[in-house]
């Protein structure tokens, strides 16, 4: 296992035993329409800490990040970036086609 890799929560411990469900407390939740996706945003607590959990569910299928609480002011400036650059920057193919 290369060092920085964390085992499956999965997976059955070397014992074989299930490892058992961390206790999580939800804190916040939104769910956001855009197009075709929903996003849900959902601040929640554990005894590690807090986090953000972004789950993106399109087409039955779902995906989720996790960021923690210490990286939130940092993600929120990035993406406020990102968001400035896709008002500013003109796009290749304009949705009016001329």
């Amino acid at each position: 296992m290369i060092s920085n890799e964390r085992p499956s929560p999965y997976r059955r411990s070397a014992y074989g035993q299930p490892r058992p469900p961390v206790n999580e407390d939800t804190l916040h939740s939104v769910e956001i329409q855009i197009e075709r996706k929903t996003f849900i945003l959902t601040l929640k607590e554990n005894p590690r800490g807090r986090f953000l959990r972004i789950t993106e569910g399109v087409g039955g299928r779902r995906d989720t990040i996790i960021i923690p609480s210490t990286g939130l002011g940092e993600f929120a400036k990035q993406l406020d970036m990102m968001a400035k650059a896709a008002e500013e920057i003109p796009g290749k193919n304009p949705a009016g086609g001329d």
